[in-house]
């Protein structure tokens, strides 16, 4: 139907698929209330809120400690510590069991040396080298005239409380993260006396990729701490 011949008043195809004034009202009215109602459930603890009761893992809150005292002196050691030079205190902490520790010279030192590229079958047949190239071999990093200690690719002979140097030579850039506390474990200030744990504290030298690890439901989630917080300081 054209304009000319349409009557006053008569509405159009395109009208009638517009919405009008009301409905446009409608719209407005139920999309403010829905996100309302988003904004509020995020602010609370979000939609999938876990119940208290639900986790194996209790959430704790300032309330569960108010005796406290944040303002308490340090000890003299641990306020040396903290205060201390940065330089020199670079410290790693001794292999794992090292008090328990093995030397391998035990029974290497009597032992003639085979530095045949074999499976291992007498001793050491539990252990699956899985580590970089294929011909990667024992003495690679095991020095064979002295079990007691790793060597570098340079001949430099290394105890084993220094083998974050021998893994350096090729992971370079996670190294450098580790000695600066962004890889791994480490103990202590940042700004002050510290120990790093070795990469073999976390990983297998031989097989360093972790295995799979099953996932674990989060813990539950402390949604009153702020109120907590807030209360303990209307107290004071």
């Amino acid at each position: 139907m054209s304009e000319l011949d349409r009557e006053p008043g008569e509405k159009t195809d395109g009208d009638r698929l517009l919405p009008g004034a009301s409905s446009l009202a409608v719209l407005l009215i139920v999309f403010v209330s829905f996100s309302l109602l988003i904004l509020f459930s995020i602010v609370r603890g979000g939609v999938g809120h876990v119940a208290p009761d639900a986790g194996g893992t209790k959430a704790y809150s300032p309330a569960d400690f108010p005796e406290i005292n944040f303002n308490r002196e340090l000890l003299p050691e641990v306020e040396a510590a903290g205060n201390s030079d940065p330089e020199g205190i670079y410290r790693v902490r001794q292999p794992l069991a090292y008090e328990d520790y093995f030397p391998c010279s035990d029974c290497h030192a009597d032992m003639e040396v085979n530095l045949e590229r074999r499976q291992l079958e007498e001793m050491h047949g539990e252990i699956l080298l899985n580590h970089g190239p294929i011909d990667r071999w024992c003495f690679d990093c095991h020095n064979p005239d002295d079990r007691d200690s790793l060597r570098l690719a340079n001949g430099t002979l290394i105890g084993f409380d220094e083998s974050y140097r021998l893994c350096g030579q090729c992971h370079g850039t996670i190294f450098r993260d580790w000695r600066e506390g962004i890889h791994g474990r480490r103990e202590g200030y940042w700004n002050g006396a510290k120990s790093y744990q070795l990469c073999a504290h976390c990983h297998n030298p031989h097989a360093p990729r972790f295995q799979p690890i099953a996932p674990l439901p989060p813990p539950v989630r402390p949604q009153f701490l702020r109120i907590a917080a807030e209360e303990e300081i209307i107290d004071e």
